[in-house]
Formats: structure tokens, sequence, C-alpha cells
């Protein structure tokens, strides 16, 4: 007796299919999982011989082998339970085959029988899509599954014993309904921020472009006040947008209820993580704090105290937009475009600012901000000095402007990136922190005043070509924010402000 289902097995955000075969044959009783599969895919055994007891089903006293293909391809985790059992029943014939041949299973069993939650449903809903098959998953994740399609059969039922009654016409599953994560909790704004202009305007100019910012400043000066209201002041999520970041939340298991995430993230991790958590991989690799920043907002508070080794390791990612964990015998990437927002002290004690005396002299500055390696810094476009907020600024009344007003600027002059892009036919890229260097040639090409201090400044600030790239990224935004079409003088000079050459001159010295 034969019988086989779909299944999907997860490489990266990758979901492929996977063929789940079980086969009972004559024989002392045996129970056998072959194809490459790990401990948590072989101990389904117990899981599925006591979820079908549980229903009153013994397995028979027969040799059974469940084989998962392709068998050179790893199969990781427990969302393999749901179908091999499924198989097993209609290699017993307690449901028929053809019910479940144009089907796709992915879900955890208890040992009673209930089918429990598993992350990744989202992407396996849209891989059985592509393959032209329904999916049937844990009630917890049919919110998510339905996403993949308005016209894509999905079963999400609580229990093996439910699933089995409505296959046998005893009972009828509804197709879960899509929903949304709604936030109840206001966003932070920016008028509770006195003080800081300059600050709020390269805050806003990172927004508008998708710019990575680092801010220098003493303890107290309001660094990470200004990075937590970031979110407050950057646009929608586009529903493409919302299924790429619910994509990575899904495989990480942070869907909560399966609706889909409608806020851009804002990741927070501290200086003690590693590499592998910051990038992603481990023994069972799984997206890191950058991926499931994506398309969001990544801060980094006190930047030199994270490993050297995990900062160097943002480069690529940075460059790419996505992290590829290798191993010896698969590859993995992950999607990893965020926003990298990273604030800092000027030294360990935090007293080297103007008005302010360290203890250690120069040296404590140096030896501090050297942590930070040239190339790393050379991938941040705006680099600002937060000073010391002083007590007049707090006496003042609260700001006229906050997060509504500086938003709707950056919403429309991101509207002017995505449709400039959209005219030139560049697809995939919608702000100018993601424009090539040949795409700039094109839409960031300043006046010729404009042209001859960008010339100037870059052979007495020895810009590199990714710095002199940057700058005309930045300038670019300040010309979207201004609303004209060619970048001027005065857009390549506030560009070239934002460089912070003081800080790499003490690095460098």
């Amino acid at each position: 007796m034969f019988a086989q289902i779909s299944t999907l097995a997860f490489v990266g955000i990758e979901a492929r299919p996977v063929d789940v075969q079980v086969r009972l044959s004559a024989g002392k009783f045996n129970f056998a999982i072959v194809g490459l599969a790990d401990k948590a895919v072989t101990e389904s055994r117990e899981r599925v011989r006591n979820a079908l007891h549980a229903m009153g089903l013994g397995l028979p006293s027969k040799h059974i082998t469940i084989n998962l293909s392709p068998a050179d391809l790893p199969k990781e985790g427990s969302h393999f339970d749901l179908a091999i059992a499924l198989a097993l029943m209609a290699a017993m014939g307690a449901i028929s085959p053809d019910t479940i041949a144009d089907y796709a299973a992915v879900g955890e069993l208890s040992l009673d029988g209930m089918i429990r939650s598993v992350p990744g449903v989202l992407p396996a809903a849209i891989g059985a899509n592509m393959l032209g098959k329904g999916l049937i998953c844990p009630a917890a994740n049919g919110s998510e599954a339905a996403w993949a399609g308005e016209e894509m059969r999905v079963l999400a039922p609580p229990h093996l014993l439910s699933l089995l009654n409505h296959f046998k016409g005893l009972q009828s599953l509804p197709r879960p309904v899509p929903n949304l994560a709604r936030s109840t909790t206001p966003l932070l704004d920016l008028a509770d921020i006195k003080g800081q202009e300059a600050a709020k305007r390269a805050l806003e100019v990172a927004a508008a472009g998708g710019h990575n910012l680092l801010m220098v400043g003493p303890p107290g000066s309001g660094k990470t006040m200004l990075a937590q209201r970031l979110p407050s002041i950057l646009p929608p999520l586009s529903p493409e947008e919302m299924l790429g970041v619910s994509m990575v939340q899904s495989l990480a298991g942070e869907l909560i209820g399966g609706k889909l995430a409608t806020e851009r993230p804002f990741r927070s991790p501290h200086h003690s993580a590693s590499m592998a958590a910051l990038v992603g991989g481990g023994s069972r690799p799984r997206p890191g704090e950058i991926s499931l920043a994506h398309l969001g907002v990544l801060f980094l508070d006190e930047l030199p105290e994270f490993s050297a080794n995990a900062l160097d390791a943002l480069r690529q990612p940075l460059e790419a937009g996505e992290t590829v964990i290798a191993r010896a015998n698969h590859r993995i990437a992950y999607p990893c475009r965020f926003q990298l927002i990273a604030a800092m002290n000027p030294c360990k004690c935090g007293q080297a600012s103007p008005g302010r005396t360290c203890r250690r002299g120069p040296r404590c500055a140096a030896d501090y901000q050297a942590r930070l390696s040239g190339p790393f810094l050379d991938r941040i476009d705006l680099n600002i000095e937060v000073p010391a907020v002083s007590a007049t600024d707090l006496a003042l009344p609260p700001p006229r402007e906050g997060s509504a007003d500086v938003r709707a600027r950056v919403v429309a002059a991101r509207a002017r990136q995505e449709a400039r892009f959209k005219s030139l036919g560049i697809a995939g890229v919608r702000i100018n922190a993601h424009a090539t260097g040949q795409v700039l040639d094109q839409i960031a090409m300043p006046s010729a005043d404009g042209a001859a201090l960008l010339r100037s400044a870059a052979q007495s600030l020895e810009l590199s070509a990714r710095g002199f790239h940057r700058v005309l990224r930045v300038a670019r935004t300040l010309a979207d924010l201004d609303d004209v079409d060619t970048v001027g003088r005065i857009h390549i000079a506030e560009a070239l402000s934002y460089r912070g050459e003081s800080l790499r001159q003490r690095q460098a010295a």
C-alpha cells in the first residue's frame, strides 16, 4: 500500500516542494523516516503515532517507510508532522488518496491530535499556490495562509479529527479570512523632543531617502529618543512590502495570530548580540535581526560596544540588501533591505564633547572611535553630531511641528522618487538609497556650480567611490524634499556636511 502528499521545506525565505511518500509492506513492524531528516523530523514518529491513536487509529503491524523526496534536500522542523500523518492515513485506507492529492500540508501534531501552529506558513502557502495546490495548515496560521491568493483552497483545522470529518463530508471547514495586525499603541512623536533641530532635519532626510544615519553625542543628548521616533515619520508599507515583511516574520514565528504586519519593523538588539543573532545563521539557520528589520529600521545603540566582527559582517548586507549563509551542503539567503540607525558616545566616558572635559583626554575618544572600521563608516550616508541639550531648550514650549508634518514631506519626497524610478523603467528600486551608480548618473547629476563643489570636496576629503555616490544620493533626496528636479550647489553642500569628516579624521589620528 502506497500514498503520498506534498509539503514544503524552507531554504531561506524560499519554500521548496517535498513529496512525503508512505509505503506499507509486509514484515516485522518498523517505522522508518528517510530523506535527510533532522532530529525534529525523525521524532515525528512518536507524535504521529500518538495522534492517530487518540483518534482510535492504530498503526498496522507492517514495515512502514516514510520517504521525504528529494532525498538530498535537508528537512528541518516539526511542520512535516501533518503531511506524514495524512499520507499514512491514506496508505492505511482511513481517507482516500484522491482527497489529499491536490493539497500540500504543514503543521505540528500534539499527542492528542491537535494541530499546533508552525513558523513559515505564509511562504509555504505562496509556494503551494505556485504548485497549483491548496494548503492544509493549523487553524492558528489560517489567516496568514489566506493571503497567498483569493482563489487558493485553504483548510485550517484545529484538530486532525476535524480534518478527517471534513474529508468524509461530516463537517465543513470554512476558508480562513485574511487578517491584518492593527497596532493600538500610538507612535512616539517628534514634538516630544525640544531643541536638536539639526538632528531632526537629518532624521527627516534619512527617512525621505532611506539613508543610513549615525548620531554621535554625549549621554542624554536625545540620540535614542530621535531614533525611536523615526517610525512615526516613515511612510506606511505598501501591499507588496507588507507581504515581504510578513514572510520573514512568518519564518521567524513572529506573526501573532497569523495577522500580516502593517507597520515597518523597528529592531533594537542589545550590543551583546552575536554575529549569528545579527546576520542570521546558527546550527538551524534562521533569520537574524537584519532580516527581521527588512523594509524597516535596525537601531544599534552604543555602536562601538558591538563586536567588531559582528559590525563588519553588516557591510555586505548593507550594500546587497540580502544576507547569505553558506553551509557545506546548502546555501541560504534572507532579504535584509533595512535602514541602519546607529548612536554612540564620542568616547568611552561620554565626556569628549564641547563644554565638557574627558578624563583621559583625546586618547579616550580616539581609542573608542577606532572600534569602528573605515569601510563600515563609509557605508553610512549621514553622520551627525548631537550636542547636549541645554536647560534653556528644555524650558521652551513644545515644538509646533510634530511627526505628522514631517511625515507628509517624507511621503511626498518618496512619491517623487518612486515615480522617477518607474518612469525610467528601473524595477525593484523605490528610494534614492538603493539607486546604483549608473542610475545616479541619470537622476542626480548636479548643476555646474554643484558639480564644481563636489569635485573640490572629493579631492580635499579624499572621498572613496562609495562615498562619492552616497553624497549624490543624499543630495538627490534633499532636492526631492525641496521639490526641484535639479540637484543644486546648496544640496551638495548640505549632503557634504553630513559626511561626518570630523569623526573620520579623529579616528584616523
